[in-house]
Formats: structure tokens, C-alpha cells, sequence
């Protein structure tokens, strides 16, 4: 009898799950690396955020050092003055609001060379070359600005100087002795501010203002006796 031969069956296509992993592998890894990059760019925005946020703040904490600096010099430059311009009104009559404020102007705080290097804080002019020293200076004149030369005193020490600046307004110039008698006789800083302008002090039409605003600004009136 024959015997009838078994079929075989024919062998299906594998599709097994480790060949389906093997097939998407590339794809896998292109999103590591993709969320790897997003990563690290989100942390670069993070660090260069944090960086610029702390450099900010450096630079506030350096502005504000640097703005309570600026102010408590000013504040040592009016103490250093209080006592001197004090006695100076006691013997000449002239407030030391106004002596204050001038100082404050003409100098810049003590700040510019003719005070910084010869003591001088009142842009106080001479003549004898012995005690002068020449230097450039800004008049106003014919209504504008000019620069020009003139010979500004020189002084030992900064008392010196607020003694010669009280002096001129005592006992006048050579031609009128008489010349700052409204500075002298004023009662209040506004006073003797417009009368600096009104006797001739300064070429400059708005410095009455300009020591007035000084003087509301660092409250100089309340040092006048």
C-alpha cells in the first residue's frame, strides 16, 4: 500500500517583534538625540538666563555702591565746609548756604583742577602772577558762551580760599568797596543768590537758579545762624 507523503508546510515570513525593533532602531534614535539636543539647548537658554540675570543684578548692586558713594562724598564735603562757613558768617555776614552752594558749584564738589590742585573753589580771579595761575574759563557774554584765558588764585588750603571769597563780598572790589552790599545785607539764600547776580558776581544769567536748586536740593539753609 502506498503511503501518501505529508505535505510540509510552507514557512511563513517572520515578523517577529524583535525584527520589528530592529527595524525601527534608527528612528528611536534619532529622537533620543533630538530630545537630547532640546535638552541641552533649553539648559544653555537656562544658564546664559541665569547668567545675565546675576550680571544684572551685579551691576544694579554696583550702581546703587556706587550712587551711595557719590552721595556720602558729598555729604563729607558739606561737613568738612559747615563749620568754617559757619565762622565766616559770624564775622562777615555772608550765609553759609550761599557759600556752601557756590563752593558746590564752582568746584564740582571739590572735583575740578583749580580746587583739586590749588585749593581754589570759587573760581576767585588775580592778577599778580606770584599767586595766580593762568587757566582756561567760560564767560558768558554778548548772550552765548565763550572760552577764554584768566589768571585764578592760588591757595594753601581750602579755608583760605573761602576766606578770600567772604572778603570780596565784605570789603568789595578795588573800584567799589561797596559793590556786594546786597549779598551782605540779605536776610535769606534767595536773597543773596539774586543779588549776586544784581551786583555783578557772575557772567552766567541763570545762577541765581543754579544755587537755589542747590541749596533746596542738599537743604544748605538750615546751616545758616
Amino acid at each position: 500500500m502506498a503511503t501518501k507523503k505529508r505535505k510540509t508546510p510552507k514557512k511563513k515570513r517572520r515578523t517577529s517583534k524583535s525584527y520589528q525593533s530592529k527595524k525601527r532602531q534608527p528612528t528611536d534614535w534619532l529622537v533620543v538625540v533630538l530630545v537630547a539636543l532640546f535638552t541641552i539647548g533649553v539648559g544653555l537658554v537656562l544658564l546664559v538666563q541665569y547668567h545675565g540675570e546675576q550680571m544684572q543684578a551685579r551691576l544694579e548692586k554696583e550702581a546703587k555702591q556706587e550712587q551711595l558713594s557719590k552721595a556720602n562724598q558729598k555729604q563729607q564735603f558739606i561737613k568738612k565746609m559747615v563749620p568754617y562757613a559757619q565762622k565766616l558768617q559770624t564775622d562777615y555776614h555772608v550765609l553759609p548756604s550761599i557759600t556752601l552752594a557756590q563752593a558746590i558749584l564752582e568746584s564740582d564738589w571739590g572735583k575740578s583742577t583749580l580746587a583739586a590742585d590749588y585749593h581754589n573753589y570759587f573760581g576767585i580771579k588775580g592778577d599778580d602772577p606770584a599767586n595766580t595761575k593762568e587757566m582756561t574759563t567760560k564767560e558768558y557774554l554778548n548772550g552765548q558762551w565763550i572760552t577764554t584765558t584768566a589768571r585764578f588764585r592760588v591757595y594753601d588750603d581750602y579755608q583760605a580760599s573761602m576766606l578770600d571769597h567772604v572778603l570780596l563780598f565784605a570789603k568789595g572790589t578795588t573800584w567799589n568797596p561797596n559793590q556786594y552790599q546786597h549779598v551782605i545785607a540779605a536776610t535769606d539764600y534767595q536773597q543773596a543768590a539774586n543779588a549776586l547776580k544784581q551786583d555783578g558776581y557772575a557772567t552766567d544769567p541763570d545762577y541765581p537758579a543754579k544755587l537755589i536748586e542747590i541749596v533746596k536740593t542738599y537743604q544748605l539753609n538750615q546751616y545758616d545762624q
